[in-house]
Formats: C-alpha cells, sequence, structure tokens
C-alpha cells in the first residue's frame, strides 16, 4: 500500500510495487535452499538452542526495521482531519463491487503463492512408498533447492514487471500472467511422471557447489508458476484500490487482513491431496484460484460504483 501510494497508484504503483517486490524474492529464494541444507545435516545431537544465533539475528532485523518505520515521515494523503470524522460516512472500501471481489482475488492469490512451492516439496520429499499421497523420494535439501527455483522465478517476475510496469496497464499483466500460469498448471498436472528433467539444486557436503537433479518435468512447470505470480500481487491490489480516493487507506487495512488465504487455501489444498491420495491432483485447488484472478482481471477489476463520492 505504502508504494502505491508514493508512486500515485496506476502504472507507477505498480511498477513500485514489483521492484519492491523484487527484494522480498531475494530472501524468499536464499531460505529454502539454506533451509533445506540445514534440514539435510541435522543428527541426533542437535539442539534446539543451536538456532539461537539465526533467531537472535531475525530478532536484529525485526528491531531494525522498527526504527526506520517509526522514524520515517510516511505520506498519508487520504488522512482524515479530526472534522472529518464528524460527519458520518454512508460508504466504505466494501461499497465498491471491484473492491470486494479484489480482497477475495488476494485472498486466493497467498494462497495459491504459498501452495505451490509448498506443495512441491512435500512431493518431492514424500517417499514413494508412503501411505497416502505418494511422492518422489527426494533429498530434504535437493527439494529445498528446486522450491528455491519457483521463488529465484518470482524475483526474476517481478523485476521484469518492475521494468515493463510503466508500459503495460495492471489489468494487461494480470490478464497475460494468470492465463500463463493456468497453461502451466495444466502441463504440471497432466505431464507423465516418468518423463524427468535436471533442474538446478545447491549441494553441500564436502564440495559445496551447484549442480543438476532430475525431476518429474511437471514440477519443473509448476515452478514455472514463480514467473507469473510473481507480479499478481500489484496488478491485484492495483485494480482493487483503482478509484477508491478517501477509502483507499481504509481498503488498505481490509485487503492486508484478506493475506489469511495464504493459511486457509493450503490446508483445502492438503485435503484435496488426503482424500485423492495424490500431490498433483491437489493442484486443481491452485487452477480454480488462478481462474478466478483471471476472472477478475478481464471482468470483476471494473469500478462500476463511479457514482459514489470519494473526494
Amino acid at each position: 500500500p505504502l508504494l502505491n501510494t508514493l508512486a500515485g497508484g496506476g502504472k507507477k504503483g505498480n511498477q513500485l510495487i514489483q521492484f519492491g517486490g523484487s527484494l522480498n524474492s531475494i530472501s524468499a529464494t536464499i531460505v529454502p535452499v539454506l533451509g533445506g541444507y540445514l534440514i539435510g545435516t541435522i543428527s541426533q545431537d542437535t539442539r534446539i538452542s543451536d538456532a539461537n544465533p539465526a533467531l537472535f539475528i531475525a530478532m536484529g532485523i525485526f528491531a531494525v526495521v522498527f526504527i526506520v518505520l517509526a522514524i520515517m515521515d510516511i505520506p498519508e494523503p487520504h488522512k482524515e482531519s479530526a472534522s472529518d470524522h464528524k460527519v458520518k460516512d454512508t460508504h466504505s472500501p466494501l461499497s465498491f463491487r471491484h473492491f470486494v471481489l479484489g480482497t477475495v482475488a488476494i485472498f486466493v492469490y497467498v494462497g495459491v503463492e504459498v501452495g505451490i512451492p509448498n506443495f512441491i516439496n512435500l512431493f518431492l520429499t514424500t517417499s514413494p512408498d508412503a501411505a497416502g499421497a505418494k511422492g518422489f523420494g527426494m533429498d530434504t535439501a535437493m527439494a529445498g533447492s528446486i522450491v528455491g527455483t519457483y521463488w529465484f522465478l518470482m524475483m526474476i517476475g517481478r523485476l521484469c514487471g518492475g521494468a515493463l510496469g510503466a508500459k503495460f496497464s495492471s489489468k494487461t499483466q494480470l490478464t497475460v500472467v494468470s492465463s500463463l500460469a493456468l497453461i502451466f498448471l495444466l502441463i504440471g498436472m497432466f505431464a507423465p511422471s516418468a518423463t524427468t528433467v535436471a533442474m538446478p539444486v545447491f549441494k553441500g557436503g564436502a564440495s559445496i557447489g551447484f549442480g543438476m537433479e532430475t525431476v518429474p518435468v511437471g514440477i519443473m512447470f509448476f515452478a514455472l508458476c514463480g514467473l507469473c505470480t510473481s507480479i499478481m500481487w500489484g496488478g491485484i491490489f492495483n485494480l482493487a484500490v483503482e478509484g477508491l480516493g478517501k477509502y483507499t487507506a481504509m481498503a488498505s487495512g481490509i485487503f492486508m487482513v484478506m493475506v489469511c488465504g495464504g493459511g486457509i487455501l493450503p490446508l483445502i489444498q492438503g485435503a484435496v491431496a488426503d482424500v485423492t491420495s495424490s500431490y498433483i491432483a491437489s493442484y486443481w485447488v491452485i487452477f480454480a484460484a488462478v481462474a478466478y484472478m483471471l476472472y477478475y482481471a478481464l471482468v470483476g477489476c471494473k469500478n462500476v460504483n463511479k457514482d459514489i463520492p470519494v473526494e
């Protein structure tokens, strides 16, 4: 919300959101690789206290962010004055259809963003002989690197989105990436599991470095979805708050609450995996969510409540 406000919304707002999100993707790329490497080297002598240095570093980062935000002068163009509160407003952000549909889109989006890599990891690390949903039986560290590829592609996508954001509207971007994601998901679900492809991974041990690991070709297409999900957040937010004026601040708060979809949609996906005994079949949940985002880009994002005063 802050980046969108600083850029004045529109194409510029989406562009700045993508550049800002690319920094998030850098961390998201590194963490699964390092996490998988550490998990792969845990022994019976490993103690919880061994993680204390990493936790202290994380606490220090949060403290620095808190201090920076506390001393920054952040502009609030739609902040109400005391006199504004005396008049009760008969409308709210929920009075705008395109915003309501946008909150649903962001709800399912966060679930998609989280669900795709998480279930890649579950499929790769679960034994082929496991009860219930079967997996590929890959080493945890190797699987972490494959998951890291998804986040790396998100970073690339956001950098591209930031570079091209001023040339293409949020509607166009969201339409294109949603359509492409649907194609990748279909290929990923229907590709023969016997057909494999080599993907880059981080290898630890005596000779630390990068190598190649063979995985089902469908997993590669699931990872490629990272290119598509990368710019969805910025596009959805930009479209959802367009034309809200004084309601933008409240709308941003409601919007951020809806990220809870990242904890709910994976539960549904997991339930489907349990019922079907297939991690791959669970991606139909992701497919349905992406299909909704395509609907929002094509139809749902239109502001049909322009008669409501927003000044």
